[in-house]
């Protein structure tokens, strides 16, 4: 039996956004053990945050440029925008999940109050904007890499596309936000 793709691509998003979720949370809350990766040297482990602002920017800008290319019909542009987008966020999701495994979730250094008033709820939203995302992410990029762009005008890319876009964007600068708050103003 021929297996398409292009016809799996609701069940894909659902087995890949399970298999992702199920590995950050796995990490974010310590079911993976600290043994079970190589560990790097503590400078290494301590630029990792510092690196992912500069990733998280940089998506940022490859986010935008790629809505702006979306925007003006470039779509060669904008689907390599947002391929060069996701590879991005891969780089800055396995950074993070690999400090997270060693060295667990960073503490907020900063002001009780400031901790529960401003960290706290924007650390929330961007959780859930990521947690959103994850499905959403998949679900566009395999249409859009299991189809000509031709063909895309027939599914809904762009309009799970905006929506993806929009939270993926809001929760790069909300993380970049949270880490401003634990590795700058505190």
């Amino acid at each position: 039996m021929h297996l398409d793709v292009r016809d799996r691509v609701p069940e894909l998003t659902a087995i890949l956004s399970v298999a992702s979720l199920a590995l950050v949370f796995g990490a974010a809350l310590g079911a993976i053990p600290r043994g079970a990766i190589p560990r790097a040297p503590d400078a290494v482990l301590a630029a990792i945050p510092h690196i992912n602002a500069v990733v998280s920017t940089l998506a940022i800008v490859t986010i935008l440029a790629g809505v702006g290319f979306a925007r003006r019909r470039a779509f060669h542009k904008h689907r390599a925008m947002m391929a060069l987008s996701a590879a991005l966020f891969a780089v800055f999701l396995v950074l993070y999940l690999y400090k997270v495994v060693l060295e667990g979730p960073a503490e907020f250094p900063g002001p009780q109050a400031i901790y529960q008033q401003v960290y706290l709820p924007l650390l929330a939203i961007h959780i859930l904007l990521a947690v959103a995302c994850i499905p959403l992410l998949y679900y566009v990029l395999l249409l859009a890499t299991t189809r000509p762009i031709t063909a895309l005008t027939d599914t809904a890319h762009a309009r799970v596309g905006r929506v993806a876009a929009s939270l993926w964007l809001v929760s790069f600068v909300l993380g970049n936000v949270v880490y401003a708050l634990l590795y700058v103003v505190y």
